[in-house]
């Protein structure tokens, strides 16, 4: 007789063995913690004729963003589609979504898992697997509602709850309702202290509402939860260093990036882009990063070619900029053209109307010709949600862009880039310093002093 899962949702298997393996890879998957990548392939090899163990692979593969997992992808995808004849309908929508995804369908994927949901919503896999593919494809408003969609169905009782609701916290808080971000997250929290995801959310929330002490508070105390054996800790890391970055406190910031972020960072894009994506922060404020930028561009070296994923591409642009490595730079953009002009899909959409203009003005703030990156970011990024990314992420964007302004003579766009940047986040203090920067070259001293004063009373001491 086939079982039920832990959430009480239907499977097509009666073998327990399996089913418990495979709870015990969602388990690890929804914590980021463990080798769910080697527990499912466990069951897989105990058991070729159960379902969900290959459902699961092609689901764990696909998150790299990567092209290197591409081929195991293809074969498991393809051995998950030999078992469709065994498969029940909730397992055939997870067949048809790892599919799409395969296909460069990128944004068709949390839409065929959605149909899965609406059947079962207690499909722990589906749910969060949906949850990582908007983030993926810049889907703020199903962040929030794919998940709303279902929560009523789950509570207390229902194992992963906790999960459920992180995952809400930062759908929340990506469509800027902050407080119920912040309930939300701190109601997972409760459920279960070491949900890096809820954690992740409320770090998202300190950041956005430039709630550094805050945000510091929150991370340091709970290190523990976070900071061990989870695959999330350099994203949260990263987040730690950007409160730090915006008080103006360099030196820590640096000794973050030496210490958990560089130790940990590997080979893993989404490690990659974090740490470039900070030390371009520090390049736009004039720091020398040194032989750390040559360290990361090496390791995106081999990707010039790839232009696999187009956020990926972003991040190694800034690398190869920051370090001068013109070849490098000239093949990812080539690549880039080619796939925008010649390819379909969903990569090839975000390369054409995101990821290969930024990379050009990426590419240009390098060679000093920042009246061209002007150019190149002033449209792209008000809808540079259709790359992927959080708003924290993309920030960077606008970042790059006050900077270029100021850079090439544009102060009056950086004065109006800034004061929009204050609208949003009055206690960022690199709000006001771009402000006071843009005033001071406008010769408006009076203003330009009163602003620089308000970054200083945001860059304050922390207060542990």
């Amino acid at each position: 007789m086939a079982l039920n899962d832990a959430r009480g949702e239907p499977t097509s298997s009666s073998n327990r063995a399996a089913l418990d393996g495979f709870e015990t890879a969602v388990a690890e998957l929804n914590a980021y913690v463990g080798d769910p990548l080697a527990t499912i392939n466990g069951v897989i090899e105990a058991d070729p004729s159960f379902v969900l163990g290959p459902i699961l692979k092609a689901h764990i593969l696909s998150l790299s963003t990567e092209r290197a997992a591409e081929p195991e992808l293809r074969r498991t995808v393809e051995a998950a589609e030999a078992l469709d004849h065994n498969a029940n309908a909730r397992e055939r929508g997870h067949i048809r979504a790892v599919r799409v995804w395969l296909d460069g369908q990128y944004h068709e994927m949390p839409n065929l898992l959605e149909k899965v949901l609406i059947d079962h919503p207690r499909d722990l896999l589906a749910l969060q697997i949906a949850h990582i593919g908007d983030f993926f494809v810049g889907d703020a408003l199903n962040l929030r509602d794919r998940i709303a969609r279902v929560l009523p169905a789950w509570d207390e009782r229902v194992p992963g709850y906790g999960y459920a609701l992180s995952m809400h916290a930062f759908g929340l808080e990506e469509m800027g309702d902050y407080g119920a971000a912040e309930a939300a997250a701190k109601r997972a929290i409760a459920l279960n202290p070491k949900d890096a995801w809820g954690i992740h959310a409320f770090a998202h929330v300190c950041e956005m509402q430039a709630r550094h002490a805050d945000g510091i508070a929150w991370l340091e105390s709970r290190e523990k939860d976070w900071a061990a054996g989870n695959f999330f800790q350099i994203h949260n890391w990263w987040h730690l260093a950007l409160y730090y970055l915006d008080r103006g406190d360099v030196a820590k910031v640096l000794a973050l990036y030496d210490g958990p972020i560089r130790s940990g960072h590997s080979k893993i894009a989404l490690d990659m882009l974090d740490a470039a994506a900070l030390l371009w922060r520090l390049h736009l404020l004039d720091v020398d990063c040194g032989a750390r930028w040559d360290e990361l561009a090496t390791l995106y070296s081999p990707l010039t070619d790839d232009a696999y994923y187009a956020f990926n591409d972003m991040h190694a642009m800034m690398c190869f900029t920051a370090t001068g490595r013109a070849a490098e730079a000239a093949k990812l953009l080539a690549a880039q053209e080619t796939l925008a002009s010649e390819w379909s899909g969903t990569n090839a959409m975000m390369t054409r109307e995101i990821g290969l203009p930024v990379c050009q003005a990426i590419h240009a703030f390098g060679h000093g010709d920042y009246a061209t990156t002007v150019d190149l970011l002033l449209s792209p990024r008000t809808k540079a949600n259709r790359f992927g990314g959080s708003h924290a992420q993309r920030d960077v964007l606008t970042q790059t862009l006050i900077v270029a302004a100021l850079k090439s003579g544009q102060q009056r766009l950086a004065r109006a880039l800034a004061n929009e940047r204050i609208a949003l986040k009055p206690a960022s203090a690199s709000g006001h310093g771009f402000l006071a920067r843009a005033l001071a070259a406008l010769g408006d001293q009076a203003g330009a002093a009163r602003e620089e004063a308000k970054a200083a009373s945001l860059r304050g001491p922390i207060k542990h």
